[in-house]
């Protein structure tokens, strides 16, 4: 049900737009206000899924009424109502964020469809808000070892700035919830995240992948095509397995670096970007740089953050806030009863070498989930996830 506000000043329109409303769907649940003050207030105190304002009102006028309310919930959307001598403040406030407009005496026909249009507008918005909370649940980070509560402490005082992050540590630690968390809590978060794993390019395509082609560039190059730089613009770029990145590629992407300019596999033709690089990789590369594998000035240009993300070794007493996380997880996924695991399981796993970090113990915690008894067991763990 559609909770719409009309904020109208002048008594005989303010009825008009409640009947036409009400006689056009039933489901619309539709509360009004006189002048722009009581308008904003119960803006402030009630979830509307749509607000209609006059422009011309005693008190506070529409534009103020738009401009205070898009402060506090922008979500809103806002039809504004002028009368003739008001189209271009009408139009203005499109500009400062109002839906669509319409003129008085309204339409029938442009008035329906416009509320239909921004009350779709509206479910949009808030379907996205759930997606993008979804998504920020899977790249929670579990843990309250102290070296996770360094890592979690570092991505506030980093994510917020611009300054380039290289993230190290052994396959499987959660590098990429990382990257992902410092471009969530970023001003760029809004924009797009771009992942791109250099180990799993083979090196002839990396340069394409990251930075384009134009047709012709290569035999099948048949068309002109954007990379992940572009596709990252105004965001961040993940650049997992840096390590693995060619010689040629490396150049390439410091030369993005230094000068915030790409050009396409096939052409000199610059093109500007906005950027924030986040790096990752497995390998020492310092040890990469002796043997002539990395660029030494790529290095310094990535690593103005450095953050080591331990092994889950070194985190043992994160094991069983894990292991809980895990289990609601798998349990959702596979639409099953949550399973508890017994104190002593628990500690027996906290026990175990964990070679694979935490994307092992993830697999091990959904085999005890669906091999071990209702509640998994020391025995189950022993029988099912022996090392």
């Amino acid at each position: 049900m559609s909770k719409i506000l009309v904020i109208e000043d002048e008594a005989a329109i303010r009825r008009v737009l409640v009947k036409i409303l009400s006689e056009e769907n039933s489901g619309y649940t539709l509360e009004e206000a006189e002048d722009g003050l009581k308008g904003l207030e119960a803006i402030k105190g009630n979830d509307y899924d749509l607000v209609l304002c006059d422009i011309k009102m005693p008190k506070m006028d529409g534009v103020e009424v738009l401009e205070a309310a898009r402060k506090i919930k922008p979500e809103i959307p806002f039809i504004m109502i002028s009368g003739h001598g008001d189209l271009d403040t009408a139009v203005n406030t499109m500009r400062l964020g109002a839906f669509d407009y319409i003129s008085k005496p309204p339409d029938l026909n442009r008035l329906l469809t416009t509320v239909r249009n921004a009350l779709d507008r509206k479910s949009l918005v808030v379907e996205n808000k759930h997606l993008k909370k979804k998504v920020s649940k899977n790249y929670e980070m579990i843990g309250e070892s102290e070296e996770i509560t360094i890592i979690k402490d570092m991505i506030e005082k980093v994510a917020p700035t611009d300054a380039r992050v290289l993230i190290t540590g052994s396959n499987g630690t959660g590098k990429e919830l990382v990257a992902h968390w410092i471009h969530e809590k970023s001003a760029r978060s809004k924009g797009p995240f771009i992942e791109v794993n250099c180990a799993a390019i083979p090196s002839e395509l990396i340069e394409s992948e990251l930075f384009g082609h134009v047709k012709g560039a290569f035999t099948s190059a048949v068309k002109d095509r954007a990379g992940k730089f572009e596709a990252a613009n105004k965001g961040t770029i993940f650049l997992d397995e840096i390590g693995d990145m060619s010689l040629s590629a490396q150049a390439k992407v410091l030369r993005a670096l230094q000068e915030s300019k790409i050009s396409r596999v096939g052409t000199d033709k610059d093109i500007k970007v906005d950027v924030r690089v986040v790096a990752a990789t497995n390998k020492d590369l310092k040890k990469e740089i002796e043997e002539g594998k990395f660029r030494e000035d790529l290095y310094h240009r990535l690593a103005v953050i450095l953050i080591k993300v331990p092994s889950l070794n070194d985190r043992r007493d994160d094991i069983p806030l894990l292991i809980e996380h895990f289990s609601k997880k798998i349990a959702a996924e596979q639409g099953i009863a949550i399973k508890k695991f017994s104190d002593k399981a628990v500690e027996l796993l906290k026990t175990y070498d964990w070679t694979g970090n935490i994307r092992e113990l993830r697999n091990v915690v959904e085999r005890l989930i669906i091999l071990g008894g209702k509640e998994v067991s020391e025995d189950d763990v022993k029988l099912f996830a022996s090392k």
